[in-house]
């Protein structure tokens, strides 16, 4: 049995760009996995935000395309980002592959960290372009030299060589500990990031062992020299491990002096800046939890805070949603989402009984229902497909401590109902009712109540201090599960949009929309498509193309191929 088991706060792999080098119109993406599939990866990235800078500045500047090679293969008019000038169309347009090639090859050499070369090869470009009075070429070429300038001068130069390596320090804070991470390129600092790898019990040396063989995973790409700020266990087997996977030697180095051991110690003080820093946000959010007990009378200190919410368009496609706060902040691994299937008629109140009853059923009895679907990813900007299979185990449905409705006296009602018929009385419940018009009269300013917030058992509402802490943790809260039930709804609205628009139309089955599909990439495709471009599709006849046109655009006429033009 291992002495200590260290176990990261999160166990996904880091965060890769790839570009695919066997696709003759490669483009760059975002992974998790390294594969050995002869495409070139960059990474690993410990920042999901510093990736999606960096793909956004490339998408930019130097223009690959971003469709899917399925999206690619089927077009047959270029996107909105030729449109914008930030790809060349190469799935409809006649882009030189040496042209598109050596965009790849200025990407590489930015996410290599050669910016210098890259600057001299941009400029001399844009000289010859000049000459040449391509100059609508010669300004693109200024741009990307510009933006790969700035980029370079928020580069700090750390170091007197152009050395590459990356250099790991370690920080704690009482029980919790942090890895700084800095990618250093030709003496730059082009990358760095700390993660928090939560409360651990190991000793440094064990942590940074772990941390590195999971880190720089097969394929990963490593530097010659990785400086460390403590020795590890089995340094020579890790130096081993790292080589290997390399394909070149690896030397992990703790330095003693000098400007190496500079660059340690300031990762080290880094690591522990964002441990102080998450500590200090702590202490903060407790004394806002605090407050809001004692304002609210809970009996219950609220460390962990549900909020449910309904959405549907007069009662079609009605999803629910729950979102989680533990410790006063969002905890997106924790959120669900739930179809409703009560879809008589549209009654909100109805529909909130359902989710919650299944949501306290799983936690009670542990019935593992069916239609909760938990996001597969919630980092940033986007929410995940979610996994609508049978769901989680019941003891991993942990009863919060604090139940919020979004909704007034009428919902707090329901809420209370579900919690006593499942014999559940330890879990304070409150609505949040928005602000409401309090004066009409067209010949006055309007005048809108505030927040209110809805206790069972007390008559009046609670009116919490305008612009107050724990007021705005439950605006966020609100705000927050109105936002998630409103993006699965939409998602939900889509599908079925799709299905019923197509399948509705007679002589269209499951085939021929699949079809249509696969072969435009979505309905809003179909819809913008010609009428001789719906004859393109596989299976698709005049009569049924005339049928497509006539559901899809119902006040226009096809103009097929054998329809003459009216003369006047």
């Amino acid at each position: 049995q291992p002495r200590f088991n260290v176990k990261l706060k999160d166990d996904k792999n880091f965060l890769n760009l790839r570009l695919s080098a066997a696709h003759p119109f490669p483009r760059l993406e975002v992974t998790r996995q390294r594969k050995k599939d002869g495409a070139r990866y960059f990474g690993p990235y410990a920042s999901a935000t510093a990736i999606r800078k960096t793909l956004r500045l490339v998408n930019r500047y130097f223009q690959l395309r971003t469709c899917r090679d399925r999206e690619f293969e089927n077009r047959s008019r270029p996107c909105l980002e030729y449109q914008i000038k930030r790809c060349p169309a190469p799935c409809v347009m006649p882009v030189p592959k040496e042209a598109y090639a050596a965009s790849v090859r200025q990407v590489s050499l930015f996410l290599d960290g050669r910016g210098d070369e890259l600057m001299s090869e941009l400029r001399a470009s844009m000289a010859t372009a000049a000459e040449a009075l391509e100059f609508e070429r010669a300004a693109q070429l200024r741009d990307q030299a510009r933006a790969v300038e700035q980029s370079l001068e928020r580069q700090d130069v750390v170091m007197k060589t152009l050395a590459d390596l990356d250099v790991f320090g370690i920080g704690r804070e009482g029980p919790y500990v942090a890895i700084h991470i800095q990618k250093v390129r030709r003496g730059r600092i082009t990358a760095a990031h700390a993660l928090k790898l939560g409360k651990q019990e190991a000793p440094d040396d064990v942590l940074m062992e772990e941390f590195l063989a999971r880190f720089y995973g097969p394929e990963a790409e490593i530097p010659p020299e990785v400086l460390l700020s403590v020795a590890l266990p089995d340094q020579a087997l890790t130096e081993e491990l790292l080589t290997d996977r390399r394909g070149a030697k690896v030397e992990l180095k703790v330095p003693e002096r000098g400007e190496r051991r500079r660059l340690v110690d300031g990762a080290c003080k880094n690591a522990e800046n964002a441990l102080k820093l998450d500590q200090d946000k702590a202490e903060r959010n407790r004394e806002v939890l605090v407050e809001l007990q004692k304002r609210l009378r809970l009996r219950r200190f609220p460390e962990r805070i549900e909020c449910f919410d309904i959405s549907n368009i007069q009662g079609t496609n009605p999803v629910a949603s729950m979102v989680v706060f533990l410790d006063g902040e969002p905890d997106t691994s924790e959120y669900r989402r739930f179809h409703i299937r009560s879809q008589d008629t549209p009654d909100d109140f109805l529909m909130m009984r359902e989710a919650l009853t299944r949501r306290f059923k799983r936690a009670v009895q542990g019935k593992a229902g069916e239609g909760e679907a938990a996001p597969d990813e919630l980092a940033g900007d986007g929410e995940g497909a979610g996994d609508t299979s049978a769901g989680r185990a019941a003891g991993d449905w942990e009863r919060p401590d604090l139940l919020m409705i979004d909704g007034g006296k009428g919902q707090l009602a329901v809420a209370t109902d579900v919690l006593k018929g499942f014999g559940i009385t330890d879990i304070d419940v409150i609505g949040l009712a928005k602000a409401r018009v309090i004066n009409d009269d067209p010949d006055l300013p309007v005048e809108r109540s505030y927040e209110r917030v809805f206790v069972p058992g007390v008559k009046d509402p609670i009116v919490l201090r305008q612009n107050s802490a724990p007021l705005y943790l439950l605006t966020r809260l609100r705000d927050e599960a109105h936002r998630f039930a409103i993006t699965f709804h939409r998602e939900t609205r889509g599908k079925a949009r799709v299905s019923s628009s197509l399948e509705q139309i007679e002589g269209i089955g499951e085939t021929r929309r699949t079809a249509l599909l696969k072969h435009f990439g979505s309905l809003k495709s179909v819809k913008a498509a010609t009428f001789e471009q719906l004859l393109e599709v596989k299976g698709i006849s005049k009569g049924i193309a005339d049928r497509i046109w006539a559901a899809l655009h119902p006040a226009e006429t096809p103009s097929g191929p054998n329809d003459k033009e009216s003369s006047v």
